[in-house]
């Protein structure tokens, strides 16, 4: 089992911030062959995701579609004032898992993992376990 923590700085209100490369390079460094990576996220208004990552407009799209379906002018009650950023990250989820086949992550060709800011810019934490 291999196991750390690293950091996503985002720049923008929301953005979905392609981390595939991050747990690439900790799962070449693990030397785990096959297995399971899991990937949690800490915080209450960031979410994980695996999508498309080939076209930079599918990210945009989401993130323009998000902002639809979920209204941020709602006269929510929350004091600090990001409720949408709550309900964007329980809609996404705190973690992914992706299974470890031949030393590499099994996703499919399209597919890379995404820590989701909906209440950025921030620093924030990915925890992740390769076992």
């Amino acid at each position: 089992m291999s196991k750390g923590t690293f950091t996503v700085t985002t720049t923008s209100a929301m953005e979905l911030v392609d981390i595939t490369d991050r747990i690439e390079n900790e799962l070449l460094k693990s030397k785990v062959v096959d297995g399971v990576c899991y990937l949690y996220n800490p915080h209450t208004t960031a979410g994980l995701t695996i999508n498309e990552g080939a076209d930079p407009a599918v990210q945009a799209d989401m993130i323009r579609a998000l902002q639809k379906m979920i209204p941020f002018d709602l006269p929510y009650h929350h004091l600090e004032g990001n409720s949408p950023s709550h309900l964007l990250a329980s809609l996404f989820g705190a973690s992914v898992s992706v299974f470890v086949e031949n030393g590499g992550l099994r996703l499919g060709t399209w597919q890379k993992i995404f820590f989701c800011e909906f209440d950025g810019p921030r620093t924030r934490k990915v925890h992740w376990r390769i076992i």
